[in-house]
């Protein structure tokens, strides 16, 4: 594993440290998935968005510029993130670091299954892992950075995104309702 493989894999794991849940409910769901939309539509991203806690679909969008394919991607990203427990793009890295792929030698079958970022877990403190939040239609990079982006706004908290730049919350103040 060389330096940059490692800082990359120590920044996946704190943001999986920091992205913590209190509580997850389908309302949240909602304010989460409907700003996802809004930061999409305004950054102009061909993204599909679902969430999901416990196999349930709470939300799900497919902005223009996408296909029935990004379906696709995100069940083979959420089959990741319930197998183990941490984001495709994580699980991808630390495979790629280590040569190995995501494959029949560790008990699945890939055609069931992305190790590409995009999907990150819903985790509950005290909890653990209760559902998944994930994007496709970027670049596995972009796709985990714009879901860690919206989640930290989600949950108030400040910090760096891609480029080293901030990323603030995007809600405005008593979050979005639903219609």
């Amino acid at each position: 594993m060389n330096d940059d493989q490692q800082a990359l894999i120590a920044s996946l794991e704190a943001q999986e440290r920091s992205l913590i849940f209190t509580r997850f409910d389908n309302s949240d769901a909602w304010r989460l998935g409907s700003a996802m939309v809004a930061a999409a539509i305004e950054r102009e991203l061909p993204v599909t968005i679902d969430i999901r806690r416990h196999g349930q679909q709470l939300f799900h969008v497919a902005l223009p510029g996408t296909t029935a394919e990004n379906d696709s991607w995100i069940d083979r990203k959420v089959n990741v993130v319930n197998r183990f427990a941490a984001a495709s793009y994580l699980v991808g890295r630390r495979l790629a670091a280590r040569g190995r792929a995501l494959d029949e030698a560790l008990g699945v079958e890939p055609r069931l299954f992305a190790a590409h970022g995009g999907a990150f877990p819903i985790r509950i403190a005290d909890v653990g892992v209760v559902g998944t939040v994930t994007v496709s239609g970027l670049p596995q990079a972009d796709d985990h950075a714009f879901v860690t982006e919206m989640i930290g706004a989600f949950l108030g908290i400040l910090g760096p995104a891609r480029g080293g730049q901030v990323f603030v919350a995007m809600i405005p103040p008593g979050g979005l309702q639903p219609p």
